[in-house]
């Protein structure tokens, strides 16, 4: 057998811990299939030769929980990610209500929430630029979303409007509205306003995101929110060709409608598997057990130090969510859930433990995504369940975020017990990285730096945050590459350079193991990615 593109002239670094560096590798057919003298004797006149330049070769990586299409559609509204306050918000805003007068609904995606103190937004700073049609933004953890007056009033929210289930409306002392709506039951009624895309135009939003997941080097991505009118965008952009990555795709579940979403869920997963091919499958449920410390709304066993009435908001009971779990599982879906809080993990932790009671112990892989604060009781029940813990490594640093909002709402105690990665990985817990981008940066190298060293971009602390929780570089890569491979039931097929694999994988100018430091690992590139042996970047 002639190799079809063999690569020589630097470190391949498999993954494989029986044989973690080589020297050359040959691929055929889209796979791996050799590697060292055995590579080199497959060259032909018709082997393309990629010569590495003394950098290195690399399984490619995976997003174990992102939103490639509702970040690609929050691209094409006002530009306030990177705004750097209250005003400059306001600018962009107004230039975009400006420039796009036809618009019904001003929006836009991913304002920081720290630039309100306690991340109370006022609806009237935004009637200031923009009074006569609605405004909605979204924070960047998307469980906040800022409003202007036409919107709480074209949404039929006024003060005599009650907290919704699994929601908050934040009032005024003097019971107002103020302009700041917090999780899903108080903010779709604004998103409502947000005009829909059509179906073109959310398939050119997902193919862009997919080539920029590529150019950092991702070829599988879990969508980790995946409404029943977003699978026929990812069929289409994958039916012409225009997917740069694999994904699976998660359905999300909510207390209200999930008894009736079910069958529509299997009926969607039948739709992937005869469309989907090689490209998009449809293999996991999605549920939110709670939100965010930030707003207040992550699920604690013990009170919020700046707020002692309230333990947040569980969107579940632990019944409920055991009983949905085990539901979605009978019908053979991976549950997915989405916790934060120490009370949200527990919850999760339980509805896996009664899936396994209820349905029989098996090979599931139930995943829990942020885990920002896990109980220490907790800790050993990710092993015993076989549970993924698929944490945001980007997240573990004392940034803005963490110093004004995180850490004042649930004291220093807490504060120290933050992204537990190195512990959970020591007590021998399936570890698997994800960006959840829109939220934070998508690019891995960023992710996998902050894990080994807990710092901010600019350093700060020295020694890391929590260093008992870093991990060394050979782990933090093997997080973004086969434990996303194993989080997705694929670890047979990617997640490192093996005869017989995918040859997903990536090429990077300098081999990461020859860097003095991981914030030197942060700066670099991918310089080229290969899907099933093509290059797409």
């Amino acid at each position: 057998m002639d190799a079809e593109l063999l690569v020589v002239g630097g470190a391949v670094r498999t993954g494989d811990p029986d044989r973690p560096v080589s020297d050359a590798l040959a691929v055929a057919a889209g796979r791996v299939v050799a590697l060292g003298e055995r590579a080199r004797a497959m060259r032909s006149s018709r082997t393309e030769l990629i010569d590495l330049d003394g950098g290195a070769l690399l399984p490619s990586f995976g997003d174990g929980h992102v939103h490639p299409l509702m970040g690609g559609l929050g691209l094409r509204g006002a530009s306030i990610r990177d705004c750097g306050s209250v005003d400059d918000v306001l600018r962009e805003v107004r230039r975009w209500a400006d420039e796009n007068p036809e618009a019904g609904c001003v929006f836009g995606d991913g304002v920081s929430p720290t630039l309100a103190e306690g991340g109370r937004f006022e609806a009237t700073w935004l009637d200031s630029v923009v009074p006569d049609r609605p405004v909605v933004l979204r924070t960047m953890d998307h469980h906040t979303a800022w409003v202007n007056s036409a919107a709480l009033r074209r949404a039929g929210l006024s003060r005599d409007t009650p907290d919704p289930a699994g929601g908050e409306i934040v009032r005024t002392a003097d019971g107002e509205l103020l302009g700041t709506l917090r999780e899903w039951g108080a903010i779709n009624p604004v998103l409502a306003l947000v005009p829909d895309a059509s179906l073109d135009d959310r398939v050119d939003a997902l193919a862009t995101v997919s080539t920029m997941l590529a150019a950092a080097g991702i070829t599988w991505v879990q969508d980790a929110w995946t409404e029943l009118d977003d699978v026929e965008v990812w069929l289409t952009a994958a039916d012409r060709g225009r997917l740069s990555t694999r994904a699976n795709l998660a359905f999300r579940a909510t207390p209200e409608s999930w008894e009736a979403d079910r069958e529509a869920f299997a009926l969607a997963r039948r739709k992937v598997e005869e469309r989907g091919g090689d490209a998009v499958r449809a293999g996991t449920v999605k549920f939110f057990a709670d939100g965010v410390i930030e707003a207040g709304t992550a699920a604690l066993l013990a009170p919020y130090t700046d707020c002692p009435h309230s333990h947040g908001i569980s969107n579940w009971t632990t019944d409920e969510l055991s009983r949905a779990s085990a539901e979605v599982d009978r019908l053979g879906f991976q549950i997915h859930i989405h916790a934060i809080g120490d009370a949200g993990v527990r919850m999760a932790l339980d509805a896996i433990e009664h899936v396994d009671r209820s349905n029989g112990s098996r090979d599931r892989r139930a995943t829990i995504a942020h885990l920002q604060l896990v109980d220490g009781d907790d800790l050993d029940r990710f092993t015993s369940l076989g549970a993924v813990a698929n944490f945001q490594p980007l997240w573990a640093q004392l940034d803005a975020l963490m110093t004004e909002l995180t850490i004042p709402r649930i004291g220093d105690d807490r504060g120290a017990q933050q992204y537990r990665i190195g512990t959970l990985t020591e007590r021998g817990a399936r570890v698997a990285f994800g960006s959840d981008w829109p939220i934070t940066a998508y690019e891995p190298i960023k992710g996998i730096a902050t894990a080994i060293h807990r710092q901010t971009p600019s350093g700060i602390p020295t020694e890391g945050w929590l260093p008992g929780e870093r991990v060394g570089l050979e782990r933090a890569l093997a997080a973004y590459s086969a434990g996303v491979a194993y989080q997705g039931f694929e670890e047979n097929l990617w997640g490192c350079l093996r005869p017989g694999m995918r040859a997903d994988m990536i090429q990077l100018p300098v081999d990461p193991y020859d860097l003095s430091s991981a914030q030197a690992l942060s700066e670099l590139a991918v310089t080229r990615t290969w899907l099933g042996g093509k290059q797409v970047h």
